[in-house]
Parts: C-alpha cells; sequence; structure tokens
C-alpha cells in the first residue's frame, strides 16, 4: 500500500511582501483606496435581531432568495410568504435578521418574526398617536370579538362595539371595522381595541346640541336600548334617558316588556333634567291624558262594577277598573263576617271580579270597593229571628277568646257571644281558654237575639239540666260529706265536693279534735253550712257544728224521723258520682217519691 501524498501547509499570504516582489504594483495607494471604498459601498450595516428590508431576488418551490445589501444572501422559507400569493422578483419585503453568519457561513433571516415585530410596533405606533385602526373581525369569542390588527389578534369586548347593547355579536364577523387601541398587555400579548369610542367622538357634538335645548316638556324621538325591571333607557341620538316603570303607563305593569321592547322608536317627554350629573328622566304616559278624567259619569257610589284585582295586600287588594283607574277594597268589605282574615283567602292577582263603589272622589282620584255588598246582609234576612229563636241549638266556630267570654261564628257574618258564667254548671272557669281553643266547633243554644243592634247571647251550658236544682236537695244545710282540701288562702280552703263540684270553708273551720288544722291534700268529712243556689256556693266545715237554739230544737222534734228507705236513699245519694246529670234527675225524682210516702 503507498503511502498518501501529504499537502505542505501553505504559510497565511501577506500583501506588503506580496507588494515587495511585484504583486499589486500596478495599484496606487489612492486606487487601492478608491476600491475599498467602493467595496464598501456595495454592503450595508447589518445589526442582528433588528428588521430590515430585503429584494427578492430568487424563487423556488421551497425557498426565497433574499438581499437585504449584505455579503450573502439570505433564504427563507416560501411557506412564510403565503399571505403575498403574487410576489414575484423584485418585491420589497421586511425580514427579521436572526443570524449574519451560521455554522455554514449563511445569513439566516424569518420574515414571521420581521411580522411580529412589525405588527406590535405599529400598535404601539396606533395607540401612542390615536390612530384609527382598520380591523377584520375573525370570529365572535365569550363576551365580545376577535378581530385582526396588523397581523395580530385583538379583543373587541361586547361593550365596545357601539353606544347601545349589541345582542347578536354573529352579525359582525367577517366584516370590516375601525377601532382604536385602548390597552396594551406586553406580559400575555394582549391588545383591547373600541369601536363605540369611535361612535362617541362622533356623537359628542349632538349629544350637547340636545343637552343645551333640553327642557323639561320637551317630547323627543327615541330608541329603545336597554331594558331592566324597573324601567327602560332611551338613546336621544346620543345621550341616554331613563322611562321609569311607573312612566311607562296610567295602569300597573309587571315588567317594560309588557309593553314595550328593545329597539323600539318612541316618542317621550321630558320630565326633568339634572344637568350636574347628566340624568334625564322620561315619560311616556304623560302623552296620553289621565284615565280618571275620562271616567264615566255613569259610574257612581252604589254602583256595580267589573276589573282585574292587581294587586293585593294585607289589608286589602286593588281592583283595576280600567288601565289608571284603581279602587281599593278593604279586608273588611270582602265579607260579612266581623273577624278579618288573609285577602289571598278571597281572591288573588288577576282575577275578573265585581265590586260595589263604596266612595269615589274624582278630584282626589280615589275610589273605594266592597265585594260583600253584592250579596244581602245576613242580619237583615227575613228568616233570622226564626233561624235563630230563642232556645234553639246551633253549632259555630270560636274566632276569638276575651277574658269575659268567646265570639263563636255560627255562619258567615253572623256572631255570638258566650259568656264565660255559661260555659259551665259546675266548674269555676278564670279565662274562656281553659275550657276551648280557637277553631273549636262548639255547640250552643240561642239566650237573646238583638238583630237591631246586631248581638246575640249564646249559652254553651244551657244545653244541659241545670244541676244546682239537684245539688239543692243532696248538698241541704246540715248533711255531711266526704270532702278533699284542694287549696288553702290566708282566710278560706277550698274543698272539692262529690260531683266534681267546689264548697269553700273558713280556715278556723278546719281545726280537727286534736286541734291541729287539716292541710291540702286530706279527704275528711265535713258539715253543710250553707247552700247558696244564685251564687252556686257551698259553704262547709270540719269542726263540730254548735247546738241548736231551743227553738230550733223543738221543731226537729216535730220533723219525723227518716225512715229505713229514705235514710238507705240518702246513704245511696251522698255515695253517688257525679258521672252523668241524668242520675242527679233520677235521684231528685226519687226523693219526691220518698217524700210523698212519708206524707201518706
Amino acid at each position: 500500500m503507498s503511502k498518501e501524498k501529504q499537502t505542505p501547509e501553505l504559510p497565511d499570504f501577506d500583501w506588503d511582501k506580496a507588494e515587495d516582489k511585484g504583486f499589486g504594483k500596478s495599484y496606487s495607494a489612492a486606487d487601492r483606496q478608491s476600491l475599498e471604498q467602493m467595496y464598501e459601498g456595495t454592503l450595508s450595516p447589518v445589526q442582528e435581531k433588528a428588521v430590515v428590508k430585503g429584494i427578492v431576488v430568487g424563487i423556488t418551490d421551497r425557498e426565497v432568495i433574499l438581499n437585504i445589501g449584505f455579503k450573502s444572501d439570505g433564504i427563507v422559507s416560501s411557506n412564510e410568504f403565503r399571505d403575498i400569493p403574487g410576489m414575484k422578483i423584485g418585491d420589497e419585503v421586511e425580514v427579521y435578521v436572526e443570524n449574519q453568519e451560521d455554522a455554514q457561513g449563511q445569513l439566516v433571516l424569518s420574515r414571521k418574526k420581521a411580522k411580529v415585530i412589525t405588527a406590535w410596533d405599529n400598535i404601539q405606533k396606533s395607540f401612542d398617536e390615536d390612530v384609527v385602526i382598520d380591523a377584520n373581525v375573525k370570529r365572535r369569542t365569550k363576551g365580545g370579538l376577535i378581530v385582526d390588527i396588523f397581523g395580530i389578534e385583538a379583543f373587541l369586548p361586547g361593550s365596545q362595539i357601539d353606544v347601545k347593547p349589541i345582542r347578536d355579536f354573529d352579525v359582525f364577523v367577517g366584516k370590516r371595522m375601525e377601532v382604536k387601541v385602548v390597552k396594551i398587555n406586553y406580559a400575555n400579548d394582549n391588545v383591547v381595541v373600541s369601536h363605540k369610542i369611535l361612535i362617541e367622538k362622533d356623537l359628542e357634538a349632538q349629544r350637547q346640541q340636545i343637552l343645551n335645548n333640553l327642557e323639561k316638556g320637551q317630547v323627543l324621538e327615541g330608541v329603545i336600548k336597554n331594558m331592566t325591571n324597573f324601567g327602560v333607557f332611551i338613546d336621544l341620538g346620543g345621550v341616554d334617558g331613563l322611562l321609569h316603570i311607573t312612566d311607562i303607563s296610567w295602569g300597573r305593569i309587571n315588567h317594560p316588556s309588557d309593553l314595550l321592547a328593545l329597539d323600539q322608536k318612541l316618542n317621550v317627554v321630558v320630565l326633568d333634567f339634572d344637568e350636574e350629573k347628566k340624568r334625564i328622566s322620561l315619560g311616556l304616559k304623560q302623552l296620553q291624558s289621565h284615565p280618571w278624567d275620562s271616567l264615566e259619569e255613569e259610574i257612581q257610589v252604589g254602583s256595580e262594577v267589573k276589573g282585574r284585582i292587581v294587586n293585593v295586600a294585607d289589608y286589602g287588594a286593588f281592583l283595576e277598573i280600567k288601565p289608571g283607574v284603581e279602587g281599593l277594597i278593604h279586608v273588611s268589605e270582602m265579607s260579612w263576617s266581623q273577624h278579618l282574615r288573609n285577602p289571598q283567602e278571597f281572591m288573588n292577582v288577576n282575577d275578573e271580579i265585581g265590586a260595589v263603589v263604596l266612595t269615589l272622589d274624582r278630584q282626589e282620584r280615589k275610589m273605594s270597593l266592597g265585594i260583600k255588598q253584592l250579596t244581602e246582609d245576613p242580619w237583615t234576612q227575613a228568616s233570622l229571628k226564626d233561624k235563630y229563636s230563642i232556645g234553639t241549638r246551633h253549632k259555630g266556630v270560636v274566632r276569638n277568646l276575651t277574658n269575659f267570654g268567646l265570639f263563636i261564628e255560627l255562619e258567615e257574618g253572623i256572631d255570638g257571644l258566650v259568656h264565660v258564667s255559661d260555659l259551665s254548671w259546675t266548674k269555676k272557669i278564670k279565662h274562656p281558654s281553659d275550657f276551648v281553643k280557637v277553631n273549636d266547633e262548639l255547640e250552643v243554644v240561642v239566650l237573646e237575639l238583638d238583630t237591631d243592634n246586631r248581638r246575640l247571647a249564646l249559652g254553651h251550658k244551657q244545653l244541659e239540666e241545670n244541676p244546682w236544682d239537684t245539688f239543692e236537695s243532696i248538698f241541704a244545710v246540715g248533711t255531711v260529706h266526704r270532702s278533699t282540701i284542694v287549696a288553702k288562702g290566708d282566710k278560706f280552703a277550698t274543698l272539692e265536693l262529690p260531683y266534681g263540684i267546689e264548697g269553700i270553708s273558713a280556715i278556723k273551720n278546719l281545726a280537727k279534735e286534736d286541734g291541729t288544722l287539716a292541710e291540702v291534700g286530706e279527704s275528711l268529712d265535713f258539715t253543710v253550712l250553707e247552700f247558696l243556689k244564685d251564687e252556686k256556693k257551698i259553704v262547709l266545715t270540719h269542726s263540730k257544728v254548735k247546738a241548736p237554739a231551743p227553738s230550733e230544737e223543738k221543731k226537729e222534734e216535730k220533723a219525723p224521723k227518716p225512715t229505713p228507705a229514705k235514710a238507705a236513699s240518702q246513704e245511696k245519694e251522698e255515695k253517688s258520682t257525679f258521672g252523668d246529670l241524668s242520675v242527679l234527675s233520677a235521684l231528685k225524682e226519687q226523693f219526691e217519691e220518698n217524700e210523698k210516702k212519708e206524707k201518706k
């Protein structure tokens, strides 16, 4: 194998020595300087990381060759020139110098980066100089639109599209729109633009003219631009005014959309104007005469009218006879019943009902109505005296309780009073709530009827026979009964007698044989001292009764001794229980039969 022939290393070329040997002696110093200037003039100074302009000198399927005046040409992928479909040799384009010379000695250029840098420069310049930009709307997004400015996507908020609210953003997609840059955020590469600002500037002169000529009572034409629960905002030609819901119609409406619609044109009148706050209050109903002024003369007190319930409150309901004309139906005029209830038990909003005019003031525009007047007053019924004659029995509902008794509603509008003393023959009721509750059903008997004064006295205990007629025989003075002490006061004690009735005894009469006083809960024999039928009061004593006076003893000697049958019946009566009033009646009859036998 032969050895490879190695090339000897050549020394660096030395121009000075070459001149000494005669190389380049044909150029003088002046010629050399001139040539150097000519060479330097053909090259442009190029800085890396900068945008420069280049000339297209060659185009292939994959690349575009650009001359930027540097010692070598740059090559850029043809994909970066898709936005210039008709590009040809000789066209001038901007490119970004990434590297003057890479590892292969090639100049590295980028048109994509040049476009981005140039676009941001133009955006900043437009913002600084307040320049109007022609933007292309690419698509809609949440809350607005995405537009293209200088190849950069910017956000156009929905509130900045127009002076009036925009409800359909899709109609702007694909169209061109003039905008201004209002905000730049380089950290997030975010740009915000506005089209509304251009419109506002155009409307400023028109707005100022409207404000200068604005007067109360002036009628203007406007367009509804926004609608809320409390009213609508109307564009008067660059100036917004508020039409409150109460000034839309003389009648009641629940929402402005009941009568109006967005983008609707209408005439309104200026009600008020605040120059400092630039607030304009508008009215629509004021352009029409008030409905009260055209209210029919036939409507007078006592007239029957029909309408629609527009509001229900705790104290009553409002009936709309015609839009703008309302009357109040107080809850007391809804039913003949004297017990006020919730108006919603009688009617609801939007109910169509009839009513009677009770009061009417056309000047004050006030009217009171009633619906109970459509039916006959129950107290004036001809059959009332027969229906509620004394002694008749009825069932009613307890509506109210007082300290002195309770009120029962027998039918709508017919109430009666049951005095606390007429609830029970035997129980001492301090308050009606101890006996019955509100809304309970109670059977009563009529005691008194006064139709002129609308009064009806009722009783509950009268449904049964008065047991005190029988008690008069059972608890005769001198009779002894087993009783229990249930309470003690300073002077008297309360006793529970047979049949569930109560009696009283003086504290001093509670003395027992050992000299001590009986205490609460003890059951002892007590002797009847007094029986007060009218007062339903029985007075007793446990201490021994003093011997009667001589005259009384003679009377007692003359009195016949009770027969064994009578004694047995008395003993039986003392042991009876007050389970049923019919037992007392039977005892009374037995007493009367025994007395007849003794007389015979």
